[in-house]
């Protein structure tokens, strides 16, 4: 077996060749299984432990396996929010040396769920909503590349948390193309019909299992991807023409796209023969304004929802409390007496519940809530002691491997003050 079997990897890990490659991946004993909520898929998919990781392993056919390793990497190379790429295994065989389908395996993304395993008992109209709106975010940004998905589903996509919305990640690639010149208009409509469709039936099949909310209308939510869709191409593509004494325009039209989480790379400006009107047009440009600002500043990764409101926090905690004129400075006392402290505080044993940036977001949230409750301002310890106990405590675990969620917190819970105080509380 070990002579026969193929493994295509760009980093071979040892521990690979242990899995029970031997086995149909339908008879893999539970030891090797890792129990976590799965979506819909053509294929039989299990997950498993590798060097401390959870992976996925679809089986499929050779060919299959290899251009979906191939397309997940380009993806990866273009800064495509998809899963990431493991390995290859071909070359299959049982204990009678019978052949068995090649495996492909990618990393299972921590914290993140299928659409099914996001809701407990049914399906609200604004979960709904904010599904699809990731999922069109997400549509766009492979549009914009290049890649036409073929099989748009919210099975074939994962979701994490996001600030009160859903970051939406591309799981499932080998329906996909990478088209280096771009997709014409009839390809990309054709992803977007497929979309609807799939959308709608996803909906109607929880429909029948009763798992929506009564009133939510399964054609409407489709049609929520595509009107979505439709204004975030236009507001990344279209062109526009007003007055040369409106050139204020064009900064309101680069605010509009980093608000939407996109920075301009490019912009053609254009000025018509009678020199009175600027046409303007985006080139190039990129998803992930406020994430790259916030792991510049902080060395925080964090979804694009979430890096716009720690960036607030920290925004306003540099005008009114540091005595730093330097951003990076400034972000750096943000960190180590703000950020750090709060995650910190989590019990250990809910550490698996969320992820960091995710926490500090809700407890911002929770200390908004209370204080608007009181009328008053309320101290942070007072506030990570309510959230804990009335929110956190109520989540299921959305990592997948629990520990330590860094290094770092295992500290002693302590700021550079010598207790957990908002940066609000010290001016």
């Amino acid at each position: 077996m070990a002579d026969s079997l193929r493994i295509t990897a760009a980093e071979i890990d040892p521990h690979l060749l242990t899995l029970p490659w031997r086995t149909k991946l339908a008879e893999w004993p539970s030891s090797a299984i890792v129990k976590l909520p799965k979506g819909i898929s053509r294929h039989i998919v299990r997950f498993s432990e590798l060097s401390g990781m959870v992976i996925a392993v679809k089986e499929t056919t050779a060919h299959m396996a290899s251009r979906e390793y191939e397309l997940l990497g380009a993806l990866q190379r273009l800064e495509v929010p998809c899963v990431r790429r493991v390995a290859v295994i071909d070359g299959r065989a049982d204990e009678e040396g019978r052949p068995l389908p090649a495996a492909l395996v990618t990393a299972h993304l921590r914290f993140s769920m299928p659409y099914r395993a996001l809701f407990t008992q049914t399906l609200r109209p604004e979960t709904a909503t904010r599904l699809v709106d990731a999922l069109a975010l997400l549509l766009v940004r492979l549009h914009k590349v290049g890649f036409r998905w073929g099989d748009v589903s919210l099975s074939n996509t994962l979701f994490r948390r996001d600030a009160g919305s859903f970051a939406a990640y591309l799981v499932d690639a080998e329906t996909g193309d990478l088209y280096e010149g771009g997709l014409t208009d009839g390809q990309r409509e054709h992803d977007i019909d497929i979309a609807r469709t799939n959308i709608a039936g996803e909906i109607m099949d929880l429909e029948a299992g009763g798992r929506v909310e009564h009133g939510l209308d399964a054609v409407s939510v489709a049609d929520q991807l595509v009107a979505t869709y439709g204004e975030l191409w236009a507001a990344l593509t279209e062109s526009e023409t007003f007055a040369l004494s409106e050139t204020w325009r064009i900064t309101e039209r680069v605010q509009r796209l980093n608000g939407l989480g996109f920075d301009i790379d490019e912009m053609t400006i254009q000025t018509e023969p009678d020199g009175t009107r600027v046409s303007i047009q985006p080139k190039v440009v990129d998803a992930g304004h406020h994430r790259r600002r916030l792991l510049r500043l902080t060395g925080l990764d964090a979804e694009e929802n979430q890096a716009r409101r720690l960036l607030n926090d920290l925004d306003e905690y540099r005008i009114r409390v540091s005595r730093s004129s330097d951003e990076e400075v400034a972000a750096h006392d943000w960190v180590t007496r703000v950020f750090e402290p709060v995650v910190r505080a989590i019990p250990y044993e809910m550490r698996a519940k969320l992820e960091p940036a995710e926490v500090f977001h809700q407890v911002l949230e929770h200390r908004w809530l209370l204080s608007q409750e009181r009328g008053a301002s309320v101290p942070l310890a007072e506030t990570l002691t309510s959230y804990i106990r009335d929110v956190l405590s109520h989540r299921r675990d959305e990592a997948t491997i629990m520990g330590p969620l860094t290094e770092t917190l295992t500290a002693p819970i302590t700021t550079a003050t010598g207790a957990i105080r908002d940066w609000r509380d010290l001016v």
